[in-house]
């Protein structure tokens, strides 16, 4: 007599697993703005698997900004980091695009434009009319009012801040910042996206420069006044930091990867909302941002570096 073929557990029970909406699935995300943050952030997100659409103001610089994640590729497997096949495999996943509308397409946006105010506002008033309802928009803001900036949409709930650091690759470290009326929906969501990329989440409730910010801050100034005052040259500040403290690297060197213009913005901002004297920029932070010397992004900030980053003087 032929046996009979065993009864599956789910026959009997049903599927006990939970069911997962499809509109649960993050498969593909926005990067709006491919400068130093948003170049690491399309790197990380690649990397774990991700379809990326990375925009920008036009095709020429989106251009530019992939020929710097291949650089920056090309450093990781002189590293032994990655393989040439990791390498193609990252950058397959990479679409550029000055398109804006073409976010429609996305599960998830995140906005790592320049720390200006209005121009996020701007741009997250058109991102609410692009995407469907249930799209969740994320901020790279590091220090603005991320409720005001909510506020400006009809999708309070569905906006939040992830504060990703330097380089983002490489920093386990994410800070997942709720707005006054984002959801607990949202929150989780976008901490299981984190999770993909391997990031360990803080989470944080919205005020000006969060927790890494706010702290990083006035030791970054110190140092630059200590510098100022002629109290030891730049190089001895931030081995006396590095070795003296275990930092893996010095806060002026710190301030350079950080780019001086977005530093000293995190300053005013800071000054501005606390009204704290510790968060005023230094004279030598303003005399750097106006000739241009920003850190490692223009080469020269209180230290010299070459096009991958890599301090020469």
């Amino acid at each position: 007599m032929k046996a009979e073929n065993p009864q599956k557990i789910e026959d009997i029970l049903g599927d006990t697993r939970p069911a997962q909406s499809d509109s649960d699935q993050i498969n593909y995300v926005a990067i709006i703005g491919l400068g130093v943050m948003g170049r690491g952030i399309a790197q990380a997100v690649s990397a774990a698997g991700l379809d990326i659409l990375g925009i920008e103001r036009n095709q020429e610089i989106a251009e530019e900004s992939m020929e710097v994640i291949k650089q920056n590729l090309d450093h990781e497997i002189q590293r032994w980091a990655i393989t040439k096949s990791e390498r193609q495999s990252i950058l397959s996943r990479i679409k550029i695009t000055e398109d804006l509308e073409q976010v429609t397409e996305c599960d998830i946006i995140i906005e790592a434009i320049d720390e200006d105010f209005k121009a996020k506002e701007d741009l997250l008033t058109n991102l609410d009319e692009l995407c469907s309802e249930n799209t969740i928009i994320i901020s790279n803001t590091s220090t603005l009012n991320l409720t005001k900036l909510a506020d400006k949409t009809n999708r309070a709930d569905k906006i939040i801040g992830m504060h990703f650091l330097q380089p983002v690759p490489k920093v386990p470290l994410v800070e997942i910042v709720r707005a006054l009326k984002t959801s607990d929906e949202t929150f989780e969501r976008v901490k299981q996206f984190a999770e993909q990329l391997n990031k360990t989440v803080v989470e944080v409730y919205e005020y000006p420069g969060f927790i890494t910010s706010r702290v990083i801050v006035p030791m970054l100034n110190e140092a630059m006044h200590v510098l100022m005052e002629g109290i030891a040259n730049a190089g001895d500040i931030d081995t006396a930091m590095r070795l003296g403290y275990n930092q893996p690297m010095g806060p002026l060197e710190l301030a350079d990867t950080i780019g001086l213009d977005e530093l000293h913005t995190w300053m005013e901002t800071l000054f501005h909302e606390l009204g704290d004297l510790k968060y005023r920029p230094c004279p030598v932070l303003k005399k750097l941002v106006r000739e241009g010397k920003l850190g490692k992004k223009t080469g020269e900030g209180f230290f010299k570096y070459n096009e991958l980053g890599q301090k020469i003087s």
